[in-house]
């Protein structure tokens, strides 16, 4: 933050600036004894979440950036790939209407159509949800009905009753824990909604008409009057900052319930770190090199997209005539490819 003066009084030393990184500063040895061990986890809890989501918030603009930069570059080959890879639909289509090719092929086709879709939607976010559901489903069936005459049985000879209960019990211990993790996230979600239960415990330890001290009820009067303003604009953080600052010293109650909300905090940092990790390694990240090695990439990719595009034109074009999809069926199988 700048200072509008150059007084010594605008320039504080270093350590104990604002500006400083929380995780850096160095508070007095009687400020790191206020208040009880859960309000101390607890505001430790609270300045852990907000760096992580602030650093969050950095990357989120980083990625938007880079996304920016990105489509400066290539969006226009990209659009023409995928433009290419949608003209690839109709004969494909088509072609399992003609009675033409046999059944395996007519496989062959399905699963070419499915490939097709899935690099649409996963390259290049387009939506492709109604082809996979057509033929996604119709693929499985395909699969199901021309391999069950003869891998059913052999399946049953040669997966003995050991291994199929081992696999019984790992598919029922994956669902267990996904459960356990569906109802951590449901405690914690509804923990982090309710602000009643915080509202209660600071009436409770801060109403004025139970303190018979004036300056202190007065002083409660007003703690009072910023407890109900935030219960009402349903404020949780502020509540519980409050709970973490005014609660009464030994307050058992308070402090169990700091407790429960500091656990709900170190999830919730797990989970801002895995977005976090998402953003920067996952499938969609956007992150990479920089300068002229990121320039280079960048001219690289070009020119595949540029391939790219060429290559499902000449495609479009051979398919055009059943013969010709035939003839690239056998190419694509004898290299062991199930996608164009």
């Amino acid at each position: 933050m700048p200072h509008s003066s150059n007084s010594p009084a605008d320039h504080p030393d270093p350590s104990t600036s604002p500006a400083v990184h929380h995780s850096s500063l160095r508070p007095e040895p009687a400020e790191e004894a206020v208040g009880s061990p859960a309000q101390r986890a607890f505001r430790q809890a609270v300045l852990d979440v907000e760096n992580l989501r602030q650093r969050l918030r950095d990357l989120e603009e980083e990625q938007a950036d880079a996304r920016r930069r990105y489509w400066q570059h290539v969006g226009p080959l990209a659009q023409a790939v995928v433009t290419a890879r949608q003209a690839l639909f109709p004969p494909l289509e088509e072609a399992l209407l003609l009675h033409f090719f046999s059944r395996a092929e007519e496989q062959q086709i399905t699963s070419l159509i499915v490939a097709n879709a899935h690099s649409l939607r996963d390259r290049f976010g387009e939506d492709a949800t109604e082809i996979l559901q057509r033929y996604a489903t119709h693929q499985k069936a395909q699969n199901i009905t021309i391999t069950e005459s003869y891998s059913y049985q052999a399946d049953v000879n040669h997966t003995s009753e050991p291994q199929r209960g081992g696999q019984r019990r790992k598919t029922k211990a994956q669902r267990a824990q996904e459960a356990a993790e569906r109802e951590a996230q449901a405690q914690q979600q509804s923990l982090l909604g309710n602000t009643k239960a915080v509202y209660r415990q600071l009436a409770r330890a801060n109403h004025p008409d139970l303190e018979r001290d004036p300056e202190r009820a007065q002083a409660k009067t007003i703690r009072m009057q910023q407890i109900t303003e935030a219960y009402e604009a349903n404020d949780l953080y502020t509540l519980l900052q409050l709970l973490s600052e005014h609660s009464a010293d030994g307050d058992a109650a308070s402090d169990d319930l700091l407790t429960r909300y500091t656990q709900a905090l170190h999830r919730q940092q797990t989970e801002l770190k895995q977005r976090m990790n998402e953003l920067k390694f996952g499938a969609n990240g956007f992150f990479g090199s920089t300068g002229k090695k990121q320039e280079a990439e960048l001219r690289q990719l070009k020119r595949h997209l540029r391939a790219e595009a060429e290559y499902l034109q000449h495609i479009r074009h051979a398919i055009a005539e059943p013969s010709g999809l035939r003839d690239l069926l056998k190419q694509l199988a004898a290299e062991g490819h199930e996608s164009i």
